[in-house]
Parts: structure tokens; sequence; C-alpha cells
């Protein structure tokens, strides 16, 4: 059930007239789940971290998105669980990968496509990836996520807006 409740905590924050919109769930696969939002048109693979160091000060996430209007696939995003200081690297270990991620505050993202593309491969064979920074304090912030799953979600919400144009 602690799969559903990060969804559903998704779902409940999302103000009246946004739910009339709300996102179709496409499926559960694990700990990620793939969605579709007819009103943006996109589909995104979305799952919230299994471990975080800390106290977390927002919902922490990551997700890989598609947007078919836009023609963007398989972009990967992350919101931290606490925003990170100026100036601090990003750092994405996805099994004997690591990323530099671009972004500000508790936000980060690839510096283009083909990172991107690199994410999402790394993202299929591995079984956890962490995101690590530093506040503007000096304090550690560090999200570890499970993958399993992963790859189905994302295949998935791809899927799931592969008729949207």
């Amino acid at each position: 059930m602690r799969r559903w409740a990060f969804f559903f905590t998704i779902l409940v924050a999302m103000p009246a007239a946004a739910l009339a919109a709300a996102p179709t769930a496409l499926g559960i696969f694990d700990g990620w789940g793939a969605f579709r939002d007819p009103g943006a048109p996109r589909c995104y693979a979305l799952a919230a971290p299994s471990a975080t160091i800390g106290t977390p000060q927002v919902k922490a996430y990551a997700s890989v998105g598609t947007w078919p209007k836009a023609r963007i696939r398989g972009q990967f995003y992350v919101r931290l669980s606490k925003a990170r200081g100026p100036e601090r690297e990003l750092r994405l270990t996805i099994g004997a990968r690591r990323f530099i991620l671009t972004g500000n505050g508790a936000h980060g993202w690839a510096s283009d496509p083909r990172m991107d593309a690199a994410i999402v491969a790394a993202m299929r064979s591995a079984p956890s990836m962490s995101v690590e920074s530093s506040t503007a304090t000096g304090r550690a912030i560090a999200d570890t996520y499970r993958l399993r799953g992963a790859a189905t979600a994302i295949d998935a919400a791809a899927l799931g807006c592969a008729r949207l144009r």
C-alpha cells in the first residue's frame, strides 16, 4: 500500500480545477507509476525516493516524461528533498555511471537530450540510483531510488502518449 500513498498524496494536493483534468494512472510497477495527463498532453513515469538523508523539506520524486506536441521523449527530472545551495554540484549516480545534472534549488534535469537518453539507458540496467548535493549550509542531500519497475513504467508512459500529437 505504501506505493500508492505517494501517488495519492500528489492527487490530493491538486486544486479542484486541476482535478477535472487529473492524470490517468496507466499502471503501478513496483515503486514506479506511469501516468497520462491529457490536459498537457504529457505522460510520465514517477517514483518517490526509497531513502533520504535527514528530514525532507519537500516531497522528492524522480520522473521520466514525454510531451508529444513538443516532440520531447524520455526527459529526466528530479525534485530533491531539500533545496541545494547556489553553485553546488548535483550528481546522479546510476550503477557505475555518474551524471552532473543542471537545475536550480530543489530541481534538477539533464543538460541535453543525449544525457536524458544515457540516464534512461542506465536506469534500465541498474538496481538503484542516487541524487546527491548539499544545501547552502553544507548539509548533505542524498535521495536514493529503487529502479525495479522503472523501465516498465517508462515504457508504459511512452506508450500512453504514442498516439497523442
